[in-house]
């Protein structure tokens, strides 16, 4: 598949009429345009996928490793190319874009390839011996054959690579569904596979809306990895389970971020303006509610309010902006329509909101950085992902009640805890219905490549990312092994001294001594009976 330059615009070649048009969301300028597949072809896709992972899964693990070590060298080596096209394609400061995409990349596929094989090795199984006196058993990781990767527009390289990086090392073959705004980023993805070597066709890349997606959960993938919104991945998770299929979905959240009364407020201050409109407020793990000690209010807000007022909103291009626009207008209105109940409802704004006056050159959807006060649980904005840089902040009484309102509503993707006390913030971590909980930081997984990343039960299914999801890459088989001189312990024909054995190995099984005692005086004959028939073949 060609590549989309962003150097300006081109045309990737097409054997459909069907294409993606990616434009920049500050300018509106044409980046590139990619075919899509048809859902009627998806099937066929994976078929041929399916034909080249036999060969592939063949490789040792430590082969399939020099393959992802590739891959990382890959976007070493075009950091910059890479770097310039997602900042243009997703309107985000190219530091940030470096910063939260591409160096986690490197990072994550690194430690794939260095230690992704201790995660999938075989383990041998202990077996007691009153089960088989000779029985041997073992673990072994097996890939699933053709796992589906679904990415999210706001999660462009980083995390479907990983994903993708994950099923490879297993022995998976790979497709590749990305969001439509970050199409050339997938195109990126796709050059990074060429340029390591891996085997044609081994990883497809499939562009489309989400009729394709809904088409990859009817195609005969064995495994889909969901990255998205609720509503799509609810729908997707209910094709594969009707058709007995693994998924693993991450649906975002409503994160949530404690200051405690012992809090550093000038390190709270810098990490909520960073992790709140990180990505214009769309990243993965967003923070969108601050629960902040009540003593520490007044301070813990100036500071905000001038921290959001200072940043530069306008075109990524220019060095100086710090937040670049949302994905459309149509994101624009909804950010707009979930502040505007909010405050018909009686929050106040302290600042931010649409910007008067667009930047020099630009026509995009952009929203200045804003903090609401008097929200309640009863508006909509608390309730639903904003996607958007719009930060609420309530006072707490107690850490108890800070605790209470941030596990309101559905299980949140992440969670910080900011405190000078690191054992209580621990305790206060483990009461907190997150998937993921950083203490004095927020939204620094995709930098802890050997972690996992998902939301808590109940928001969402599985895992990715870490061990955790390089497991889930692989299925879990069991391998036994007894000598073939010698007769199952527990074979017919059936009798009753081979009910008493079998009872008398339970009792030795026992916590209590007289038990065990009891079992040898009175089953020792009937277990040394049982155990003579493993030498009679018949």
């Amino acid at each position: 598949m060609a590549q989309a330059q962003s150097a300006g615009p081109a045309r990737l070649r097409s054997t459909t009429q069907e294409q993606i048009e990616s434009r920049s969301p500050a300018t509106g300028r044409l980046l590139g345009t990619v075919e899509t597949t048809a859902p009627d072809e998806v099937a066929a896709q994976v078929a041929a996928a399916r034909e080249v992972q036999p060969l592939w899964a063949l490789l040792r693990i430590s082969d399939r490793a020099r393959y992802i070590r590739a891959m990382a060298q890959a976007i070493i080596d075009e950091l910059d190319e890479i770097v310039e096209t997602l900042s243009t394609e997703q309107g985000r400061p190219a530091a940030e874009v470096a910063a939260l995409e591409a160096l986690p990349a490197i990072d994550a596929l690194i430690w794939i390839a260095d230690s992704g094989a201790r995660a999938l090795e075989g383990r041998r199984v202990p077996v007691h011996r009153s089960i088989g006196p000779a029985k041997r058993a073992r673990i072994e990781q097996e890939p699933f054959g053709v796992i589906a990767v679904i990415g999210a527009g706001s999660a462009p390289l980083a995390q479907p690579l990983g994903q993708i990086a994950g099923a490879l090392l297993a022995g998976n073959g790979v497709i590749f569904k990305p969001a439509r705004r970050a199409c050339l980023a997938a195109e990126r993805i796709a050059t990074l596979v060429r340029r390591a070597g891996l085997p044609e066709g081994l990883v497809r890349v499939l562009h489309g809306d989400a009729d394709v997606g809904l088409a990859l959960a009817h195609a005969p993938v064995d495994k889909v990895l969901f990255t998205g919104s609720p509503a799509t991945g609810r729908q997707l998770a209910r094709e594969c389970v009707a058709r007995e299929r693994e998924v693993t979905l991450e649906l975002g959240g409503k994160d949530a971020m404690l200051v405690l009364a012992d809090a550093d407020v000038d390190r709270a201050v810098a990490g909520a303006l960073w992790a709140g409109t990180a990505a214009a407020g769309q990243a993965r793990g967003s923070v969108e509610r601050i629960y902040v000690a009540r003593e520490m209010q007044s301070r813990f807000l100036a500071g905000l309010v001038a921290g959001a007022q200072a940043m530069r909103v306008g075109d990524p291009a220019d060095p100086r902006a710090q937040v670049g626009p949302l994905a459309s207008q149509r994101r624009l209105r909804r950010v707009q329509d979930l502040v505007d109940g909010a405050l018909a409802q009686g929050a106040r704004m302290l600042c931010g909101g649409p910007l008067p006056k667009l930047p020099p050159g630009c026509d995009g959807a952009f929203y200045a950085p804003t903090v609401l006060v008097d929200v309640t649980q009863q508006m909509e904005l608390m309730r639903t992902a904003i996607d958007g840089p719009v930060i609420t902040v309530t006072p707490v009484e107690s850490v108890q009640e800070a605790i209470d309102l941030a596990n309101l509503g559905d299980p949140g993707l992440g969670a910080s805890v900011w405190s000078a006390d690191r054992h209580g913030a621990l305790r206060i971590a483990r009461e907190l219905r997150a998937g993921m909980v950083w203490l004095n930081d927020h939204l620094p997984s995709p930098m802890v490549t050997g972690g996992p990343w998902g939301a808590a039960a109940g928001g969402g299914l599985g895992r990715t990312l870490g061990q955790a999801g390089l497991r889930a890459c692989a299925q879990e088989k069991l391998i036994t092994w007894d000598p073939p001189q010698l007769r199952g312990l527990w074979w017919g024909p059936y009798s009753r001294n081979l009910q008493r054995a079998a009872q008398a190995a339970a009792q030795l099984r026992s916590a209590r001594e007289a038990d065990r005692s009891s079992a040898w005086h009175s089953g020792a004959i009937a277990l040394a009976r049982a155990g003579a028939r493993t030498f009679v073949r018949r």
